[in-house]
């Protein structure tokens, strides 16, 4: 009989270390878990091994946004109509799902014990180890990508940022460059989203800019994808395997303020 070839928690764990994985780090991990392969006990065990490798005082993150799906029902101003209010489900940080567009990661992170998950219900991320509570703490509810968001905060820890064979135009972390970026013209989104509160649910409307498109006309719809490559092919940043999957690691701070040059570059001020 054939035995199967597993990715273990060990072996996981030294491709963590080689791709530049260090204790105390603060990392945010996108993850395409069919592309790294047999896991042995499945998804938890690449949970398991970012820990091993940040140790008690790292942090790991993941973007949850949540599983609301009522974004069909939002009329032109972004209101629900009142005869469908009572049959959405609130936003709970603690209960509700990630979305399901990013893969089971982020669903598999949210639910891990010990676990902190933000409060914005779109741009929410979720987070386990030594800051976790300081990096969910407080989530503007507007402009959730923004300043004093966990995106935010994850610059300012000095953190990374991990694609474990996640499409490079997945990286969440751009989204607070195209927040912090002076360009003119930037799409916004308002919309109102339903809370659960001790005092029963409550209604709040929401503004951002728009991150379901690129922020502003005239970039490519996967443009994040080719700030980060052209990222790496600068000399910054890591790439190898974790398990079967090609990789990438990158400093958040240097990628962000990268991607406000390259976006500040590349986008042409109003006449």
């Amino acid at each position: 009989m054939t035995v199967p070839h597993f990715h273990t928690r060990l072996s996981l764990g030294k491709d963590l270390q080689e791709l530049g994985l260090r204790a105390g780090d603060m990392v945010m991990v996108h993850a395409a878990i069919s592309t790294v392969g047999r896991l042995l006990s499945g998804p938890d065990v690449l949970i398991d091994a970012l820990r091993d490798a940040v140790g008690p005082s790292g942090t790991i993150v993941a973007y949850t946004d949540w599983n609301g799906a009522y974004d069909e029902l939002l009329d032109c101003d972004g209101r629900v109509p009142e005869e469908w209010r009572a049959h959405i489900a609130p936003f709970d940080p603690a209960l509700s799902r990630a979305i399901r567009d990013n893969g089971v990661f982020p669903e598999f992170l949210r639910t891990t014990p010990g676990a902190r998950r933000s409060a914005n219900p779109g741009a929410s991320v979720a987070a386990i180890g030594a800051r976790a509570e300081w990096l969910t703490a407080d989530h503007p509810l507007d402009y959730g990508y923004g300043e004093a968001s966990p995106l935010a905060k994850l610059v300012e820890a000095g953190g990374k940022v991990l694609m474990v064979g996640a499409p490079l135009d997945t990286m969440t972390l751009l989204h607070h460059a195209e927040h912090l970026t002076p360009i003119p013209g930037k799409r916004l989104r308002r919309y109102e989203a339903p809370f659960a509160t001790p005092a029963g649910v409550v209604w709040r409307m929401l503004e951002e800019f728009d991150t379901s498109e690129p922020v502003v006309d005239g970039l490519e719809s996967d443009y994040f994808a080719r700030i980060v490559t052209e990222f790496l092919a600068g000399g910054q940043g890591a790439q190898g395997p974790i398990g079967e999957a090609p990789s990438v690691l990158v400093d958040a701070a240097s990628i962000c303020s990268f991607a406000v040059a390259w976006l500040e570059q590349h986008v042409q001020p109003e006449n």
